[in-house]
């Protein structure tokens, strides 16, 4: 028998009449929901609401209990009744959603084909415990294999038996009851979140590596360049080339080490984004001082600091205050040079 809108309505007026001695606002709370819950309740299942849920003056004791102003005793229960019909709602629920994904993995329920599914999910619940294991006893970061201290056998060894641990509790979970069943929901969600951030992870680090994921590419260079740390350009002169970029005959970046060292002008710039060298106090050749002539013999130093040549037996001009030599009006004497038979050639400039 289908229940139609009138008697639900009728259901609820009559739950109201019977809350009427009730202050208004504790009546609305009580039946606020009361229409949808109802409306529920009937489609769960055939039958009238009072072969259901009982008279609407009971229905109405029940939740005048449960707002306290009743039997202690009675509210307990209309309360775990309550909490029961919840329960069965979404338990009806789920049945519903189950059974309309059942076709499309091929099966009249969806529940169906997940249990086919529990085998890989017991090999799967294996591993990531052993991962979660390698994460707790390894400092570094996480890779395909289970490692223990960093041992990739024992690793395995370990998650072996976890294998079979898990394939043993697998078959198990059925006959367990009370809070041994919802530990070990609880623990299997667990694992689930440690797969998500595991895999976050991986994929941070991925995307952490050389260039990706600042707009560079990266080109493969094996040995003898695999343990290169940093480059240092120097241009024709010898001076070190600073902020150098390196690229292949594809116009592809070329990143090559890592820095060693620690720049604190530039805290925080990614060393892929800096060009060569990574660390220029480290270079492992200095630019030379310029090279000074010697001065030749009988040359002095004038007051500003310039080399003043005199001819030999000449002595030197002096220059008063206020009055400035023109360049070029008095001829300097270049030193001589001897010639084969030790005559001296002088030669003049003016």
């Amino acid at each position: 028998m289908t229940v139609t809108g009138q008697e639900i309505t009728d259901y609820v007026e009559r739950v109201r009449t019977a809350l009427a001695d009730l202050p208004p606002q504790v009546r609305e709370e009580l039946t606020e929901d009361l229409p949808e819950h109802l409306a529920e309740v009937a489609a769960e299942a055939d039958g009238s609401l009072v072969d259901r849920l009982g008279t609407p003056e009971a229905y109405a004791a029940e939740l005048r209990a449960a707002a306290g102003a009743g039997d202690p005793a009675a509210g307990r229960r209309a309360l775990e009744r309550r909490i029961a019909t919840m329960l069965g709602r979404a338990r009806a629920r789920v049945d519903r959603v189950d059974a309309r994904l059942g076709p499309l993995f091929g099966h009249d329920t969806a529940g169906e084909f997940l249990r086919l599914l529990r085998p890989a999910w017991w090999v799967a619940r294996a591993y990531l415990v052993a991962m979660m294991l390698t994460a707790l006893s390894t400092d570094g970061p996480l890779g395909l294999l289970p490692r223990l201290d960093g041992h990739a056998f024992v690793g395995l060894l370990v998650f072996a038996g976890l294998v079979c641990g898990s394939v043993w509790l697998g078959r198990r979970t059925p006959e367990l009851r009370s809070w041994r069943r919802w530990a070990l929901h609880a623990s299997s969600a667990v694992l689930a979140l440690f797969a998500i951030a595991a895999v976050a992870n991986v994929d941070d680090q991925a995307r952490s590596g050389y260039g990706y994921g600042y707009g560079y590419e990266t080109t493969s260079v094996q040995n003898p360049y695999d343990q290169v740390q940093d480059v240092y350009v120097y241009d024709s002169e010898g001076r070190l080339v600073e902020n150098a970029r390196l690229f292949d005959q594809n116009g592809t970046p070329i990143r090559l080490g890592w820095p060693a060292c620690d720049d604190p002008a530039l805290p925080d710039v990614n060393p892929v984004q800096r060009g060569y060298p990574y660390c220029p106090q480290q270079a492992p050749f200095r630019p030379r001082p310029p090279a000074v002539a010697p001065l030749p013999p009988g040359s002095g130093v004038s007051p500003g600091g310039s080399p003043t040549a005199t001819a030999p037996g000449v002595a030197p001009t002096a220059t008063a205050p206020g009055n400035p030599v023109p360049t070029g009006s008095v001829p300097v004497a270049s030193p001589s040079v001897s010639g084969p038979a030790g005559v001296p050639l002088p030669t003049a400039t003016g």
